[in-house]
């Protein structure tokens, strides 16, 4: 069975080798001058391309980044080295190029006003809450990274996995958030790399592997090694714990701010003109946005009513706003 899926996936006519492969993963073999060169300068520019892209929240200049930088290039030379059974120095190119990234990221962030409110920026918002999801869409996207790569006829949709798994991205988020001194923010921007990079880590490990089992077979030598299992088994558990931890904070977060405003809507009640705008959480303190024309009613009563909905020990905060519709007729009258 694994046989006629491998065939199906990596049909033999279109089948590169693992050498073919290491031409291109392999930062430290053949002309590794040029390679180098290729890799810093464009790995360079594409991070101050994506730190332009980030302060800006311009989601087209990001993407942009996302397509020249060369990152996937020694992480998917990491998979190929652990499939191989051989040192390539991958993972210290790797290290250095998350430094750099970083770095870029402090950098541009020193432009940024003491008042410059990150979550505002959809660029980096959007980086620092993974979940679930986000780390089966990066497997999934990893997979069909090494599938291209192993394929001499899908070559044409590496771009595409690049724009899918975003690497430079989050990590000049990181670098943004660091240079505002904003470290949770940062942490969550990490965790984000890190799961693509385990996901095309893993990705590639599965398919390589899948690619050379027939050949190192006929040698009576292929087998992946137990401590390969063990290793991606422990990088799993790495990146699943807070990601799975994060998206049942989220749903918890929605859970007691739907409550919430479903509480508040009943307060207002008997408020004319009153309404709920909207109930969010940020710094552990709950917020819930209301607009009145007039007096609101005892707040008291509002606490009481959260009771049960809400965890105890969260501060709640009313933002009300005053303000009253006012016709003025109709223009040209």
């Amino acid at each position: 069975m694994l046989s006629g899926v491998r065939d199906l996936v990596l049909p033999s006519s279109q089948r590169r080798s693992l050498d073919e492969l290491a031409q291109d993963l392999d930062l430290s073999s053949g002309d590794t001058r040029s390679k180098r060169s290729a890799f810093w300068t464009m790995l360079t520019l594409s991070s101050v391309i994506a730190a332009a892209g980030v302060l800006t929240d311009s989601t087209a200049t990001v993407i942009g980044a996302m397509i020249i930088a060369p990152l996937s290039t020694p992480i998917m030379g990491i998979a190929l080295g652990s499939v191989q059974h051989r040192r390539i120095g991958a993972i210290k190119v790797v290290l250095a190029a998350c430094a750099v990234v970083i770095v870029v990221g402090m950098l541009f962030a020193l432009v940024l006003p003491e008042t410059y409110d990150l979550l505002s920026n959809s660029q980096i918002a959007s980086r620092t809450s993974p979940g679930l999801m986000d780390l089966v869409a990066a497997v999934a996207t990893g997979l069909a990274g090494a599938v291209a790569l192993a394929r001499r006829d899908v070559a044409a949709v590496l771009p595409g996995v690049a724009i899918a798994i975003s690497l430079v991205p989050p990590l000049v988020v990181a670098g943004v958030c660091l240079g505002k001194l904003a470290g949770a923010l940062a942490l969550g921007a990490l965790v984000l790399f890190v799961s693509n990079f385990f996901a095309l880590v893993f990705g590639g490990m599965v398919v390589f592997a899948v690619l050379g089992r027939r050949a190192q077979a006929d040698r009576g030598t292929w087998r992946l090694a137990r401590g390969t299992y063990a290793a991606m088994g422990v990088l799993f558990v790495v990146v699943f714990v807070p990601l799975a931890a994060n998206t049942a904070l989220t749903l918890l977060i929605s859970s007691w701010t739907t409550g919430a405003k479903s509480v508040a809507e009943q307060w207002l009640d008997d408020t004319p003109g009153a309404s709920v705008s909207s109930v969010d959480m940020s710094s552990h303190t709950m917020y819930i946005h209301v607009r009145a024309p007039g007096d609101l009613p005892p707040v008291q009563t509002l606490l009481d009513r959260l009771e049960g909905r809400v965890p105890d020990g969260i501060p709640i905060v009313v933002d009300s706003a005053q303000g009253r519709r006012i016709d003025v007729g109709t223009v040209g009258d």
